[in-house]
């Protein structure tokens, strides 16, 4: 079985869980929280694959770093630590927040300035693109690139939308050139 599917399979049980308690907004943060934890720690992830680590040792580390979170990300978390599953808890934490976000007509952006973006900028992208794409909302994350000249590029999963200076001055050369 590849690890996307098992990676699923946890997610959308993980899901159910939450659905059935109405925690998903909750629990997504939660899952946020854990998947910036397992990509950026790499003493965690070292620890967990050690061969001669005990599951009871395991057991503790999991329950101490993720004190604050619920018991049903901890047992999640646990479980799939206990069944050799490590690799897979970043993809099963993305899954789950691609869950929740379609439950919550969300999607996750990033939106690529040369300044960073007001409150009411934020909205106003965030109201625009959503219609575009049949959503209610856009959760945006502002990156500012001083390689922008003006103008604003949009990332929402594979798509993007390139409203920049140079974007536009790309496009208008190939249309002159072809």
């Amino acid at each position: 079985m590849s690890d996307i599917t098992v990676a699923k399979r946890y997610a959308v049980a993980l899901f159910q869980i939450a659905k059935e308690q109405n925690l998903i907004n909750q629990l997504e943060e939660e899952l946020r929280i854990v998947n910036e934890v397992f990509t950026k720690d790499n003493e965690l992830l070292s620890f967990l694959a050690h061969p001669k680590m005990t599951k009871d040792a395991k057991g503790t580390l999991i329950a101490n770093a993720f004190a604050s979170l619920s018991s049903s990300v901890q047992n999640t978390v646990m479980l799939m630590v206990e069944r050799h599953r490590t690799d897979e808890v970043t993809a099963m934490a993305q899954e789950f927040i691609e869950l929740a976000n379609e439950e919550n007509s969300v999607a996750d952006a990033t939106v690529y300035t040369v300044r960073p973006l007001t409150e009411t900028e934020v909205e106003a992208v965030s109201s625009s693109f959503a219609a575009k794409i049949g959503k209610r909302n856009l959760r945006i994350t502002n990156i500012t690139d001083s390689n922008i000249l003006g103008g604003i590029k949009l990332q929402i999963g594979n798509r993007i939308y390139d409203g920049t200076i140079s974007g536009k001055l790309d496009r208008l050369s190939k249309q002159l050139l072809g």
